[in-house]
């Protein structure tokens, strides 16, 4: 069997498909210890067995572990600036113009996005749990990472056009599309994880801080459950994918030595 017996498209879709199958699988070996280093850390609810594990400490502290709790403010929350009766810890808001380019090349309007405004307010709050008096005050919530805000206002107003703006419009090639005002928080009474080094203060004030020795400061806004199914969801993803494309190049290179095969043996019987 000869190389000119497989064409060089097949042998490109059966390397490139190894290629891919070696490269899922090693991203999910990365998921797979990365699953396992998150299970080792211990995890906590805010109560009186939490601080008594802190107090009994050497220097009433635990070096990174996992706070899972409802989102509780030390004070007055903050409130949503466009839905009623909604309030939270963590405050974002946009405000983002859409305008349309006159493209001269293409005869067409080009959509774009420009002039983002963008403010973060927050106020101290804790992790609590309903059966406890216990909590965890979450320190620099906006230092830690994998925090996703929920949306609780999204919406586009269409622009109010003159007739002067529609003379400079034309002159400049530029139209205004919108103006797109959102709104994310952290909601009151919302599950949220924080991973991080936890501190006793003043006898009774737990805290959770960014870790001193480096390790990542992690706060999500779901509970410690859904913040693993997520990670072993990813897990599943690299491993299907790892052998998806080890089957199809396995297949595409049996069907090419099977297809080289019955064309050297038809050469050799004429």
């Amino acid at each position: 069997m000869s190389d000119s017996d497989i064409s060089p498209f097949t042998v490109i879709c059966v390397g490139s498909s190894f290629a891919f199958s070696a490269l899922f699988y090693h991203l999910y070996k990365q998921k797979r210890e990365e699953i396992q280093k998150l299970k080792a850390i211990p995890k906590f609810q805010p109560n009186e067995e939490l601080l008594k594990i802190v107090k009994s400490s050497q220097h009433k502290y635990l070096q990174y572990v996992a706070i899972e709790g409802h989102v509780q403010p030390d004070g007055e929350p903050l409130a949503s600036q466009y839905v009623p009766r909604c309030f939270g810890v963590i405050q974002r808001v946009a405000v983002q113009e859409h305008w349309k380019v006159w493209n001269s090349i293409m005869k067409t309007w080009a959509h774009t996005r420009k002039n983002r405004k963008e403010s973060t307010n927050t106020v101290p709050f804790s992790l609590a749990s309903s059966s406890s008096a216990v909590a965890v005050r979450v320190t620099s919530p906006l230092q830690a990472s994998g925090l996703h805000l929920e949306t609780v206002h999204q919406r586009v107003r269409e622009p109010q056009e003159g007739l002067v703006g529609l003379m400079v419009q034309g002159l400049s090639g530029e139209k205004p599309a919108g103006l797109e005002e959102s709104e994310e928080l952290l909601r009151v009474g919302a599950m949220a994880t924080g991973f991080g080094e936890l501190v006793l203060e003043q006898g009774r004030v737990l805290k959770l801080i960014p870790p001193r020795d480096g390790r990542e400061y992690i706060l999500v806004a779901t509970d410690y459950r859904g913040f693993m199914q997520k990670h072993e969801g990813s897990a599943s993803m690299w491993k299907v994918l790892t052998a998806a494309f080890g089957i199809a190049g396995a297949v595409l290179l049996a069907l090419a030595i099977y297809k080289a095969y019955w064309k050297q043996k038809d050469r050799r019987a004429d």
